[in-house]
């Protein structure tokens, strides 16, 4: 009767093991990520308020970037440059102790390809949203120039210092984000200010060893009236990147479709 008692106790037991070890072993169906986002020229940390909380939630850890002369920041605008919003995101990733999926929109994808020059291998994966994809040597206003499509550039206002760009205030949400509900329209104007203007002018340095050793993934905006659909085919396929994702909106997603968004990024991190 003991040798059956302890026979019956073993086998439980291994049962047991058994199941505790298949639990803590098993592989989740979406493993979790570390994201880094970066925003745009006349926008600021705000816009993704609504995607970070969605990719928290689903156990990834988020951390976004504002840069210098942006939200409530007041650094000197004489001071800034393409360079400054680089060390910034560069700054924010060296606390990390893992790789980052890094996440650019709009003037925010001139920033991530600088960061991706210096810092390749902290980086998983690259991604632009809606975001400006330079090669070499070029600036954000080369490739703004080249758009015809585009319907930014005569609502722009240059400061009598010629330190930063105003968008006319009438046609800022129709640019920006005409898909979207009036609060988030609303959060727009409440939040904007003026772009510094050097860092829209700054070369960046990109070499195959650096920034071209980054996987990218693009996602296009298609009702986009800031950086037009034509401008963003261009731009991809000048980097030949292969994963490509679309999303029917505005050139302001997160704030349009925060929930969409947030599930393309989480589907580019699985």
């Amino acid at each position: 009767m003991k040798k059956l008692i302890l026979a019956l106790f073993s086998a439980a037991s291994s049962v047991f093991a058994l199941a505790s070890c298949t639990r803590e072993n098993a592989t989740p169906s979406v493993p979790f990520q570390t994201y880094v986002l970066v925003h745009g020229a006349w926008q600021a940390s705000y816009v993704w308020e609504a995607v970070r909380a969605d990719l928290i939630k689903n156990g990834n850890k988020v951390i976004v970037v504002e840069l210098p002369g942006h939200g409530a920041d007041k650094t000197p605008l004489h001071t800034l440059t393409l360079d400054v919003y680089r060390d910034k995101v560069l700054e924010a990733i060296a606390q990390l102790n893992e790789k980052v999926i890094l996440v650019g929109h709009s003037m925010g994808g001139m920033v991530v390809s600088a960061v991706a020059e210096k810092a390749p291998a902290r980086i998983s994966k690259l991604v632009y949203i809606g975001a400006f994809l330079p090669t070499n040597g070029q600036a954000l206003v080369e490739l703004a120039f080249s758009d015809p499509d585009s319907k930014l550039g005569p609502n722009l206002i240059e400061a009598s210092d010629k330190l930063s760009l105003d968008v006319n205030k009438e046609n800022l949400t129709s640019l920006f984000i005409h898909d979207g509900s009036q609060a988030a329209k609303e959060k727009v104007l409440s939040s904007y200010r003026g772009e510094p203007s050097i860092p829209l002018t700054n070369k960046v340095s990109l070499t195959t060893q650096g920034f071209g050793s980054v996987e990218k993934v693009y996602i296009k905006t298609l009702q986009d009236v800031v950086v037009s659909p034509s401008l963003q085919d261009r731009m991809i396929a000048g980097a030949g990147i292969k994963t490509v994702y679309q999303i029917n909106t505005s050139h302001s997603p997160f704030l349009s479709q925060p929930v969409e968004v947030a599930n393309l990024l989480i589907k580019i991190g699985q």
